[in-house]
């Protein structure tokens, strides 16, 4: 027997506080302050979004995968990105990291067809 039917997510709004996306009958709100790696991503990039499984959802473009109970209550799941942070997680064992910083490369030869 098939399974139920999932209805494709649809982004409703976007502002400059963050976005609301309508899945089945709920409209989620995504606030960029709980959610900031939308912050600065293009609005396309919101914009597409799927659904591979029905409590899950996805952007390929940001490879972003997100359970719909942790955007209807974020307060549940502590290990939420904080512009370049993870905030600590005692229940979890995790620890939070520093800043991750950008990896720089250096050229120290550049080799030539003779």
């Amino acid at each position: 027997m098939p399974g139920p039917a999932i209805s494709s997510p649809e982004v409703t709004n976007i502002s400059r506080h963050g976005f609301r996306v309508l899945v089945d009958d709920r409209e989620l709100i995504l606030p960029f302050e709980s959610f900031p790696w939308f912050r600065a991503a293009a609005v396309g990039d919101i914009h597409q979004v799927e659904r591979p499984q029905p409590d899950h959802l996805y952007r390929p473009r940001l490879d972003v995968d997100l359970s719909l109970d942790s955007i209807e209550d974020p307060d549940r799941y502590p290990l939420v990105s904080d512009e370049g942070q993870v905030r600590s997680a005692p229940e979890t064992g995790y620890r939070s990291w520093g800043p991750r910083l950008p990896i720089r490369f250096a050229v120290t030869e550049v080799m030539t067809s003779a």
